[in-house]
């Protein structure tokens, strides 16, 4: 007797079209991959991956969100200096992981496809990161640790732009040393300048 399958839906669904995305992007790269390899790889269809993501790069950039949260719980160590630090280093151990060649391949494919590029900017900016250096923030003011601070958008979202420019030019790991550096040299003295405006 045939062995009959069990149609998947919704979450289910979806998490096996990401997880083949990305399995397509490890093996032949965003210029190579298409709708049709990761609807083979996913037992599906193109017209459901369609459904759900009209066209590749939203695919690829949904499939890079799903390997990691966009907003990390915020630390609470009882010092700014101590939950930056913490901050840092939860992005710097995202970046490490995420920070392979094939990563870097879909980094410049945003070079080349503006379709991809446009995306990518839209999730920067978006990114609800901010929230989370703005709770750190708020509970070293409610400690009379540090002057309330109004918190741009561009200062909220500086540690992981920091991070990942540490990432892409110096390659590697990025070293507690160079973390510590990140935080005493640059991101607080910009918390205290803000501050004082």
């Amino acid at each position: 007797m045939p062995e009959t399958r069990t149609r998947r839906r919704g979450v289910e669904l979806e998490k096996a079209i990401l997880d083949a995305a990305w399995a397509e992007l490890n093996d032949v790269g965003y210029a190579r991959l298409t709708i049709e390899s990761v609807a083979a790889r996913a037992g599906t269809s193109k017209p459901v991956i369609y459904r759900r993501w009209p066209n590749r790069a939203e695919l690829v950039l949904a499939a890079w969100g799903s390997r990691a949260p966009v907003r990390p719980p915020s630390p609470d160590t009882g010092s700014l200096r101590g939950d930056l630090v913490i901050l840092f280093t939860k992005i710097a151990r995202r970046v490490d992981g995420m920070m392979n060649e094939m990563i870097a391949g879909v980094m410049t494919e945003t070079f080349r496809h503006p379709e991809v590029a446009a995306l990518m900017r839209d999730r920067l900016v978006n990114a609800p990161f901010g929230k989370v250096v703005g709770t750190v923030l708020q509970r070293a003011v409610e400690r009379g640790e540090h002057p309330p601070v109004e918190l741009t958008h561009r200062a909220g979202r500086l540690p992981i732009d920091l991070i990942r420019n540490e990432a892409l030019i110096n390659g590697g790991s990025i070293t507690d040393e160079t973390i510590a550096e990140l935080v005493d040299q640059v991101y607080l003295p910009l918390l205290r300048g803000l501050a004082r405006d």
